[in-house]
């Protein structure tokens, strides 16, 4: 079996005086991905600059302290691209991949965008061009008999079952029709699955984010916004997926949660 984790840490420096080593320490995941890095190399705590026992690719923003992606894997990477060969978005800090045996494993953090605004129009700019990545991605995989994944956060909820107050925020970013309508197609025309959703279809959730306003958390308002996308062998090998959501408020290192998915797959 592999476990693949991936989490939006909201700040790696942040999550690390909260709990996030500890976390770290604890995990059997073989792969983890993470999102919102916001810290350049050298800037890590001490506790994460040169982890005993994994194998590190860090691609952070070229604008300092902002987005930033990581893998972390166990073994050793065959091949790491950080990109997607995007003249805009190949040093936004917002995807990185790597290669092993038989699989590719991505880490993404799609921009949030806020409607009626540049940030919006971005967004729209990096679905369109990460799409055809995605394509292109899944064609090399089964040309080269491997499998993809594709976690992190993807910033949008794509069925009302994914966020709990889905009436409100129609015409909010993240619910907009247009986004659910592209998600659709990563699944329709790309050929990729939601793991997560594939293994529990009528439940409502897991959320995976909870604003840190109010009492998002502890009345458990969230949206399902962290995904694991993969391709259809690998999600029909995916025996288990949760959220690893904290036990109460006060224990969160992050406002997103881990989500974890256990495949029957083999080095």
């Amino acid at each position: 079996m592999i476990v693949v984790t991936s989490v939006n840490v909201n700040g790696i420096r942040a999550a690390a005086k909260k709990g996030f080593v500890e976390w770290l320490a604890a995990t059997e995941a073989a792969v983890i991905c993470l999102q919102e890095v916001r810290s350049e190399p050298e800037q890590l705590p001490v506790e994460l600059r040169d982890l005993e026992g994994w194998h590190a690719v860090w691609a952070p923003s070229a604008a300092k302290g902002r987005a930033g992606v990581a893998v972390l894997s166990r073994q050793k990477p065959e091949r790491t691209v950080i990109g997607f060969e995007s003249a805009e978005f190949d040093n936004s800090g917002r995807y990185v991949e790597i290669d092993l045996p038989g699989l590719t494993v991505a880490s993404l953090y799609l921009p949030s965008g806020e409607v009626g605004t540049e940030r919006q129009e971005e967004k729209e700019r990096f679905m369109a061009e990460f799409l055809v990545h995605l394509t292109k991605l899944r064609a090399r995989a089964a040309a080269e008999g491997r499998e993809v994944v594709v976690c992190g956060d993807w910033n949008i909820a794509h069925r009302p079952e994914d966020l709990k107050n889905w009436k409100a925020n129609q015409k909010a970013a993240g619910f907009l029709p247009e986004e659910r309508a592209w998600l659709s197609r990563v699944f329709d025309e790309a050929g990729y699955v939601d793991v997560v959703r594939s293994l529990h279809p009528d439940r409502t959730g897991p959320y995976t984010w909870w604003s840190y306003r109010g009492r998002a958390f502890d009345n458990d308002s969230g949206w399902r916004i962290d995904l694991s996308v993969c391709t259809k062998g690998l999600a029909d090998r995916a025996v288990e997926a949760y959220v690893e959501r904290a036990a109460s408020h006060a224990e969160r290192w992050s406002d997103h949660a881990p989500v974890t998915v256990v495949f029957d797959h083999r080095f």
